[in-house]
């Protein structure tokens, strides 16, 4: 960074580097420098060059942060100091178009199609109970792509307080539950229209004149039906969903409210004015020399400053235990919870609590709990029982398990989990498949499908 010579100490940075504008989150935003030390001035300090459609633009001259630094270069205590707020102009305000909650309703279906949901029921190291999985769609509104290039996918609306559809975001998952396609609803729609010679509908039209189109969090439409729950932020609705499942729904005391903001970079002011008065605790995904982490960090204390009777405390637990490998390839929370047995974590819930060293809030997360407290039954008579029962009847072509699986290959399925149960009866790894059985002999018993020979 170049020092310039300017009368003043504080200075807009010269040349075309941009940043993000702290109001409208833009790549438009130009830091003031300190011209003594050639080091940025805190984020809310710059200037929007969107003049006509942002006009955002904090001096440090304006709100006394000059003269604070003045005076701890004195010596004299500044801890009392607080930035003076400011008035920016004045702008008409844009209308901002929601997607239609029918578009919404259309992806509220065919679970049975979802590759991420029928992961967590059948792919990953501890499949989910059923109750789990609904729970979670239900919360979230999460839905699926039936068709077209992106079928299988997953839809995770951004819905804010007030219900309104800002946003729904497409990811196609592979077995691992990792991404390989990422889009958008509104523009799936948009290249359908447009392949067939269609003209857009009215509402895309005036959606696509939107300057943002993920305008809040996901998962913020819970904060209207919980408003005394602290609140958890992540990157991604994945790891919010992944969290949910694991530390366990915002209805069940002690939990939290799991909440993303889409990516790392979109934390800003604008999103998170609906967590005024909340505790939140923020969960960035691991990086290299740990600049997610820092990069939250300072935003998190701007935000806080700017939301009265807000706490936001920025979680270190994964910068403290993640090797090297790990922060190179970016993990986040999810990535360290799917490896674990999420039976653990319903025995032992998110724990806050406060440390007197540091004076605030902190967020404890358990994630090792002894695998002997889990209660299991007798492996070997349950594999006896399940075999006698299911040679014992004629098996249907195909069975609706639930609302989000069904089984079109039976034989395979029962053949599957039973050779898991056996090569895994000394870990708690089995349990998920057991669970499953039992609840395919269920189905079957209620329904009375075959017959007994």
């Amino acid at each position: 960074m170049v020092n310039v010579s300017n009368e003043y100490r504080y200075i807009l940075e010269k040349g075309s580097k941009k940043h993000h504008c702290p109001e409208c989150n833009k790549k438009t935003f130009v830091c003031y420098l300190d011209n003594e030390t050639s080091n940025y001035l805190p984020e809310i300090y710059g200037r929007c060059d969107r003049e006509s459609k942002c006009s955002y633009h904090h001096s440090p001259y304006k709100d006394g942060y000059s003269k604070m630094i003045w005076i701890q270069e004195q010596g004299q205590d500044i801890s009392d100091w607080k930035p003076q707020r400011i008035a920016h102009k004045s702008l008409p305000p844009v209308k901002t178009t929601f997607i239609p909650v029918e578009v919404l309703k259309q992806t509220l279906k065919n679970y049975e199609q979802n590759n991420f949901i029928q992961n967590l029921l059948q792919s990953v190291s501890f499949p989910f109970m059923v109750t789990d999985i609904e729970k979670v769609i239900s919360l979230y509104r999460l839905g699926t792509i039936s068709k077209g290039y992106r079928a299988g996918a997953i839809t995770f609306p951004f819905i804010d307080i007030n219900g309104n559809v800002r946003a729904i975001q497409v990811k196609q998952f592979d077995k691992t539950n990792h991404t390989t396609g990422t889009d958008f609803i509104h523009s799936i729609i948009e290249k359908h229209h447009a392949k067939n010679s269609k003209s857009l509908p009215v509402w895309l039209e005036a959606y696509k004149m939107n300057e943002t189109k993920v305008s809040c969090l996901f998962g913020e439409h819970l904060l209207g039906k919980y408003p005394d729950r602290p609140v958890a932020l992540v990157e991604a609705p994945k790891t919010a969903v992944y969290s949910t499942l694991y530390f366990g729904t915002p209805e069940q005391s002690n939990s939290l409210i799991w909440l993303a903001v889409f990516n790392l970079s979109s934390l800003n002011l604008n999103k998170c004015k609906s967590l005024k008065g909340r505790n939140v605790y923020l969960f960035p995904d691991l990086s290299k020399d740990g600049k997610a982490f820092d990069l939250w960090s300072e935003k998190a204390k701007i935000i806080e400053n700017q939301l009265e009777g807000s706490k936001f405390i920025v979680s270190d637990l994964l910068e403290k235990l993640a090797p090297e490998k790990d922060r190179e390839r970016g993990s986040d929370l999810a990535d360290y919870l799917i490896e674990q047995d999420w039976r653990k974590f319903r025995k032992e819930p998110i724990q806050i609590e406060e440390s007197i060293s540091e004076k605030e809030l902190l967020p404890k997360v358990e994630i090792e709990v002894q695998s002997e407290n889990l209660t299991r039954p007798d492996v070997g008579r349950s594999v006896d029982e399940f075999e006698l029962y299911f040679k014992s009847i004629t098996l249907p072509a195909t069975v609706k398990l639930n609302q989000s699986s069904t089984i079109t290959d039976i034989p395979l399925f029962i053949e599957s989990h039973l050779s898991i149960i056996k090569a895994n009866s000394e870990k708690p790894k089995y349990l998920p498949y057991l669970n499953r059985l039992n609840e395919l002999k269920q189905v079957l018993a209620v329904d009375d499908i075959g017959s007994l020979h």
